[in-house]
């Protein structure tokens, strides 16, 4: 017997529009999204000696030797912040930004072997990182909070501003931009896998122009003619609100906020664009 088109439970139709965010099909696939989180989550830690305690041994190294290298040695002045503080800070958003790049960038060729067996909305594959690299993020969070009320107890003239639950806006603008991008070179390692080493190459110095281990004001007097490499870079901007919101002290910069939020928008949309094109064809280069 022949069913109507009203019998089916679900109907899956080519993407016809540039920008196809289908969210009903991805609600639909929610039970999948989950699964795949569990499955990042548990794969990061499984067969490990020291398990989740990884996220944490990471930024806490990581900002020593930050501190020591640049605080102590080149003499990078954060005023009345902590030092490894002010590093911490600033870690725990860029390493959020750095595996949610390198995940999504990498869509399509780590798993070119389940896209070529069963279909499901592909970006499940792509948001699923991103949304399981939130709870490495929350574990790094506590540690920063720990540490900061260790440095209040201490005596240290440093308050959150009023502003801190914008910290969940700067997030979202992060993910914007790491998907958006992402995505975009995403297309590119299909046809290109040296890309990925050029990924990889790109965001260890990235980092340097992120505003990570200094403040804009100090990079600004540091590097002089230089310093619009790290003015137009919006990452810069997102981490340097992000710390403006942990210490009440420093000049929020508003600017950088919208324009941020601005620019992570349509480089979604943009990488959203790329994203859909790329997975009709993918699996015929892959």
């Amino acid at each position: 017997m022949k069913l109507d088109a009203e019998e089916w439970l679900y109907e899956i139709k080519p993407k016809a529009k540039l920008i196809d965010l289908n969210l009903k099909e991805i609600w639909q696939y929610r039970d999948l999204l989950v699964l795949f989180i569990k499955r990042d989550i548990i794969t990061v830690y499984k067969q490990t000696i020291l398990g989740p305690l990884w996220f944490l041994i990471q930024p806490l190294f990581t900002s020593v030797i930050f501190t020591l290298v640049f605080n102590e040695v080149a003499g990078i002045d954060n005023g009345e912040i902590p030092n490894f503080l002010f590093n911490l800070t600033g870690l725990t958003l860029w390493t959020y930004f750095k595996e949610a790049f390198s995940a999504t960038s990498s869509a399509f060729t780590s798993n070119a072997g389940l896209f070529g067996k069963v279909y499901f909305p592909r970006f499940i594959a792509p948001a699923s990182r991103v949304l399981s690299g939130l709870m490495k993020f929350s574990i790094q969070l506590i540690i920063l909070v720990v540490f900061y009320v260790y440095y209040v107890y201490q005596g240290m003239d440093i308050l959150p501003s009023i502003y801190l639950p914008l910290i969940f806006v700067l997030l979202l603008n992060l993910i914007l931009i790491a998907m958006g991008v992402g995505m975009i070179f995403s297309a590119f390692t299909t046809k290109y896998r040296d890309l990925n080493i050029l990924i990889g190459f790109g965001l260890s110095l990235l980092i340097y122009l992120s505003a990570v281990m200094y403040s804009l004001d100090e990079a600004k007097i540091k590097l002089k003619d230089y310093f619009w490499a790290v003015e137009w870079n919006p990452i810069a901007h997102i981490i340097e609100s992000y710390r403006t919101l942990w210490f009440n002290n420093l000049e929020i910069h508003w600017t950088g906020i919208y324009v941020g939020f601005i620019i992570g928008a349509i480089l979604f949309f943009i990488g959203l664009v790329v994203f859909n094109k790329t997975e009709k064809t993918f699996i015929d280069t892959v």
